[in-house]
Order: structure tokens, then C-alpha cells, then sequence
């Protein structure tokens, strides 16, 4: 009886014993699983957008090199503009509708002591990507040449926002009418036909003045 009962309990130790091992088997594993949940990913480079830039390929490239130059907005260089002879500062489009063609889509330029920016509509209809990217030109024109803070900024963006959308809805017809969007720097967007140039459709267009010096 007393080796039955011996045998029985050398069998209850090694039932225990494997269990432990295999407890500390299954304990190894963890940290194996857990150091691989660790790992650090390869971050992903972001693509940073240019506002001149509606071709994906392009935002992969370096921006065009351009002439020195001392120009109140040559700040505009790094977002792919070019500035042309008479001084403006011009970002083209290729157009969707007709290989090898393309326009003007933005341009901006100083007329005594304002600051004249356009978002121009090819027959008076946008492109894809313009509506954001012509908001984003316009607020980069205001944050650097109008004395606003943040959160007039945002008042201002949500403005423009919805006057871009109720000119693409078609809810706001041509006209020579500018609206002011900022008072006390006296700033007006407006939706007009082109009256000069080859092309052939309308703009947006936002009219600031420049603060004194």
C-alpha cells in the first residue's frame, strides 16, 4: 500500500513538474512575441504637397530652381511658382481636357500698395484639386502680408471656403462686386469673367492691401 501510494505520488510530481516546465516554456515565449510587437516600424516619408503642384509626380520633385531674387514674394518660389517678366508670380496646369495645352491657375502680383491674387477657372469650371489648393494660396498670401491673428485666420479661411464652394455650386454668378472678408485691412475677394490674356473663363480673385512699413 505504502508503494502504491509512493508510486502515486512520484506521478503527481511529475504531472506537476511538467506542468511547471511547460508554464515556463509558454512564460519564454512571451517576451519573444512581445519584442516583435516592439519592433519599430520604418516610418513612412510623407509627401509634402506644393500648392503649385496638381501632378502627383511633381510633388517628388525638388521645386524649380529660380532666379535669385529680393521680391516681396518670393516666398512662393518654394511652392513651384516661377515669376514671369512683368514681375507676377504665375503657377501653370496641365490641361485635362487637351494634351500638351495648359494655363495659367494662379497668379499673384503687387499693384502699387496692394497685393492682387487670382485662382483662374479654365471656361469657368475648376480642376481637380484647385478648390483646396486655391484656398491654400489665398491663406498663404493673407498669413504672410495682412496683420491678422489665428483665430481671424480661421474666420477668414472658413469665409473664402464657402465662397469657393457657392462658386462652384454656380450659386454666385460673374461680377465686378468684390465682398469684404476682412475689414479693418479693407480685403475683398470677388468672382469675375477675365477681361485680358488667352484665357478664356473667369477667377477668383482676393484684393489686399499692404500694411504700411
Amino acid at each position: 500500500m505504502n508503494t502504491i501510494i509512493r508510486l502515486f505520488g512520484a506521478f503527481v510530481f511529475q504531472v506537476s513538474a511538467l506542468a511547471a516546465m511547460s508554464n515556463i516554456a509558454m512564460s519564454d515565449d512571451k517576451p519573444i512575441r512581445v519584442n516583435t510587437q516592439q519592433t519599430p516600424a520604418v516610418p513612412q516619408q510623407k509627401t509634402t504637397q506644393r500648392i503649385c503642384s496638381l501632378d502627383p509626380i511633381e510633388d517628388l520633385l525638388p521645386p524649380p530652381q529660380t532666379k535669385a531674387t529680393n521680391s516681396l514674394l518670393s516666398y512662393l518660389a518654394e511652392q513651384g511658382f516661377t515669376q514671369n517678366q512683368e514681375g507676377s508670380w504665375v503657377c501653370y496646369a496641365n490641361d485635362p481636357k487637351q494634351e500638351g495645352r495648359y494655363f495659367t491657375i494662379f497668379k499673384v502680383k503687387q499693384v502699387d500698395n496692394r497685393l492682387v491674387a487670382s485662382s483662374f477657372l479654365d471656361e469657368g469650371s475648376l480642376i481637380q484639386g484647385q478648390e483646396n489648393r486655391s484656398l491654400d494660396f489665398f491663406m498663404m498670401v493673407i498669413e504672410h502680408h495682412m496683420n491678422t491673428s489665428q483665430e481671424n485666420r480661421q474666420g477668414i479661411r472658413r469665409y473664402l471656403e464657402a465662397f469657393v464652394s457657392l462658386v462652384k455650386q454656380g450659386k454666385i454668378k460673374p461680377t465686378r462686386r468684390g465682398f469684404l472678408f476682412d475689414q479693418p485691412n479693407r480685403a475683398l475677394v470677388l468672382y469675375h469673367t477675365l477681361s485680358s490674356g488667352n484665357l478664356k473663363g473667369t477667377g477668383i480673385t482676393i484684393n489686399i492691401y499692404l500694411p504700411k512699413s
